[in-house]
């Protein structure tokens, strides 16, 4: 927690800036899990450190697997090297505020001989874990949760999982077939799994966990609908570089659209499963000159900021800064699908609009979303709520009105080391990343 609030600096004009951002905490966290499970080491090439990547590891660790630095050319430090171990307890794992440590680590300790304790920060006790408790209850792993679904818990891990065919509802989060797909090829018999209920929000997220299992030689069936089969069999060690973490761009390209400047963002991928890659037709949609070469990502603000009406159901964790940038835009905008956002770090739509309307601003919930219609924004405590998107939300508001303070933008921790130094160095003119922490 910051001992005081953080001045969110106001553009003095537009931003001219090449901001440079550390690898994909989704893509990172998946490769840490495979690369525990592989049958050989592997090594992680601009892979993100942060509070969630280094839980994933420091979680990895504790069941036997070997986390190491090596030498790397990414400037935000060393690469890592993954070496298998047996998986075993007794452990104790550290979840944060992780969903990903949260959900993928237990079907992880499943495969584990001996007892693994699962417990994070307060909030963590209140996000949904009911579906992957259930479905490795149901593929036979003893869990002990006091009959909560939630954490603290224990897996009592027999040192494998039998597998075959399990059904659950992820329309809370998608992590929960992730969890197990990343887990299903070192189960006896496979895993086929199968969703039942309302739409998976952030789905690109679970065709990212395929195309990183592929990546690691294992065979995976997507074709039907709402299903997923994984074979039994090796998982081979990986030598990856890790895209650029896609949403941790939002602000940052956000900040070309409100100050009418340029940000270039190098190394976006041609093609990704990242959810953040959806940056590119908003941003064009709510009036910004958007533009991918082989260079980057460039984004250039025109001076107009339009309103918009958007399902994020596929890219909720965009939902913070296009809320902020709504909240300066000329006329309404309505955001749908995502009322999951409601489990998240914190419910993100109830904070949205409390701090948004503390500025002065009129962002009333629905069912699902949000309408967000422009006021004029005055000075304010704009708070986090231990929250990273929101923490940079309150930056971006603060470009454009005077007298913005978030409360804690140290919780940008979580996903983005060192965002204060970027944001001060993109609004200085500079190229570059921030010093390694």
């Amino acid at each position: 927690m910051s001992l005081q609030p953080w001045d969110a600096p106001r553009a003095v004009g537009p931003v001219d800036a090449t901001v440079r951002l550390p690898g994909s905490k989704s893509l990172t966290n998946r490769y840490l899990v495979l690369a525990a499970l592989a049958q050989g080491p592997s090594r992680l090439r601009c892979a993100l450190r942060s509070r969630d990547t280094l839980l994933m590891a420091g979680a990895l660790e504790s069941l036997g697997t070997g986390v190491t630095d090596v030498p790397g050319e990414s400037p935000f430090g060393a690469d890592w090297q993954i070496t298998p171990g047996e998986l075993r307890g007794p452990a104790t794992v550290d979840c944060g505020l992780a969903g990903t440590v949260m959900r993928f680590v237990p079907a992880v300790a499943a495969l584990a001989r001996g007892a693994v304790a699962f417990d994070g920060d307060e909030r963590a006790r209140q996000r949904p874990m009911a579906p992957i408790v259930t479905a490795l209850r149901d593929l036979g792993v003893e869990i002990a949760d006091g009959g909560t679904g939630r954490l603290p818990l224990t897996v009592h891990g027999t040192g494998g999982v039998g597998g075959g065919r399990v059904r659950l509802d992820a329309s809370a989060s998608s992590q929960f077939v992730s969890a197990l797909l990343l887990a299903g090829a070192r189960f006896e018999n496979g895993l086929t799994v199968e969703h039942v209920g309302p739409a998976i929000p952030s789905e690109p997220h679970v065709v990212m966990t395929v195309e990183v299992l592929r990546d690691a030689g294992v065979e995976v069936d997507d074709s039907g609908t709402s299903r997923w089969h994984v074979e039994p069999g090796p998982v081979s060690g990986l030598d990856v570089q890790v895209e650029p973490d896609l949403s941790n761009a939002a602000a940052f390209l956000a900040a070309a659209v409100v100050t009418g400047g340029r940000v270039l963002v190098p190394g976006w991928p041609q093609y990704t499963t990242q959810a953040g890659d959806a940056l590119r037709d908003i941003l064009d949609t709510m009036g910004a000159e958007v533009t991918l070469t082989p260079q980057g990502l460039t984004v250039r603000g025109t001076g107009e900021l339009f309103g918009l009406d958007v399902d994020l159901h596929a890219a909720g964790e965009l939902a913070p800064v296009v809320a902020a940038l709504a909240a300066l835009a000329d006329s309404p905008s309505h955001l749908r699908g995502i009322a999951h956002l409601r489990g998240h770090e914190t419910d993100r739509l109830a904070a949205l609009a409390t701090e948004i309307n503390r500025l002065g601003g009129d962002v009333t919930q629905t069912g699902d979303g949000l309408v967000v219609r422009p006021r004029p924004l005055g000075p304010g405590v704009f708070a986090a709520h231990d929250d990273h998107r929101m923490a940079t939300a309150g930056a971006v508001l603060g470009l454009r009105v005077q007298g913005v303070r978030v409360d804690d933008v140290a919780t940008t921790a979580k996903t983005l080391p060192g965002f204060t130094d970027l944001w001060n160095a993109m609004l200085a003119g500079e190229a570059g990343a921030p010093e390694h922490r």
